[in-house]
């Protein structure tokens, strides 16, 4: 009787865990309450901006990498294609109007007359050499003369003495034919001398062996502006070696590259205007003497010439411009600049910098159509307006390559 009351006690505490743990379990086991309101958003940045096409491919570059590669853009833009070519080109000299100066005999460099850049007119001294073969020209010019002079006296006598019977006509003949050769060969010492640079009242002159120079100067050609120098005082030089060059620069060759596909349009005597940048507004106008007949297999362009007037020699040797061919009409078409295009496999692609993201890019396949100068008509996949990486597309190229994008 005296157990009851702690058997009692024990049997209520079990009733009481066997309901908390009944309780537990409903409330664990409850589906959850509807929640009321829009559910969070997690913070994990600012949401990307959508493609602005649902072709394109992200790809991000390192914004130290984009600093070091220098990447231009360019605005796609449209243009009537068919309306005009245009080709870059690089200013060179008329080869026709340039001239290398030599000495006609070999010798050592006294004095230069004139200084690289210098305009001449023809026949003005450029250099004078000391040569001790025009002295020997000179000297072996006195002798042909002076055995000629001698000749000369022996034919008169002889035929004084032929007359009154006093010589027979054979010696008469072999005197008349030695005269003959020392002629000649007079003629020819004198030729020479005026080849080696003595004026013709030089040559008159040079009477006695104290009338001998040893001095040859060498004139210019042509009148131009002397463009390479090579020669200086005390120089050693031989007969053809170069010395100087002089250039006309009244006109000058303009050398581009002309694809295939304009070859119909663009033809010997087509008219050109160039314009450059070192002179914005001014145009100069020339017109095509030569389209090479060989196709770079590579590029799949020849090489135009355009000569071009050059009144004050302002376009310099070097230089870049462009030059504009008239063709025929065409239709207004969006173009894309040719370097802003990549091959990857059989696609054409292009790279779009996304606005405000630096490093941040969009990989656009295009679709294209012919060659337009130095643009390519876009079929597909771009606007007017739409912004490229021209300068350094290839990279964007080769990290998309590596990056498997």
């Amino acid at each position: 009787m005296r157990a009851l009351p702690w058997l009692a006690t024990a049997i209520g505490f079990t009733v009481i865990g066997v309901v908390g743990t009944l309780l537990v379990v409903r409330l664990t086991t409850a589906p959850p309450a509807p929640m009321v309101g829009p559910a969070p958003t997690p913070i994990s940045g600012p949401p990307a901006p959508a493609p602005a096409d649902a072709g394109d491919t992200e790809l991000l570059i390192p914004p130290d990498v984009v600093a070091r590669a220098g990447l231009k853009t360019a605005t796609v833009g449209a243009a009537d294609v068919g309306a005009a070519i245009t080709i870059p080109g690089t200013v060179m000299p008329n080869a026709y109007h340039e001239v290398k100066v030599t000495p006609i005999a070999g010798g050592i460099v006294t004095k230069i007359h004139v200084e690289l850049g210098a305009s001449v007119p023809r026949g003005a001294p450029l250099a004078t050499v000391f040569s001790s073969e025009l002295a020997d020209a000179q000297t072996r010019f006195l002798s042909m003369r002076a055995m000629l002079e001698a000749d000369h006296k022996k034919l008169e006598r002889t035929e004084r003495l032929v007359v009154i019977g006093a010589a027979s006509r054979q010696e008469l003949e072999e005197v008349t034919a030695v005269h003959a050769g020392h002629e000649t060969e007079v003629a020819s010492a004198r030729q020479r001398l005026l080849l080696l640079g003595l004026s013709q009242q030089e040559v008159e002159g040079l009477t006695d062996p104290s009338k001998v120079v040893s001095q040859i100067v060498v004139p210019a050609p042509i009148g131009g502006v002397v463009t390479a120098r090579s020669a200086n005082p005390g120089q050693v030089v031989t007969m053809g070696q170069e010395l100087f060059v002089v250039t006309d620069l009244g006109t000058v060759w303009l050398v581009g590259d002309l694809y295939e596909q304009d070859f119909a349009a663009v033809h010997v005597g087509s008219g050109a205007t160039v314009t450059t940048a070192a002179y914005p507004g001014s145009e100069f106008r020339g017109r095509v003497s030569y389209i090479d007949p060989r196709v770079d297999p590579q590029t799949r362009t020849a090489k135009v010439r355009v000569e071009v007037p050059n009144p004050g020699g302002r376009l310099r040797f070097g230089m870049y411009v462009n030059m504009v061919f008239a063709g025929a009409g065409g239709q207004r078409q969006v173009v894309v600049p040719r370097a802003a295009v990549q091959s990857m496999g059989d696609q054409s692609v292009v790279f779009l910098p996304v606005a405000g993201e630096e490093g941040r890019f969009l990989r656009r396949k295009v679709r294209l159509g012919p060659a337009s100068g130095d643009s390519y008509v876009v079929l597909d996949g771009l606007q007017a307006g739409d912004t490229v990486v021209t300068d350094g597309s290839f990279l964007l190229r080769a990290e998309a390559a590596r990056s498997g994008s």
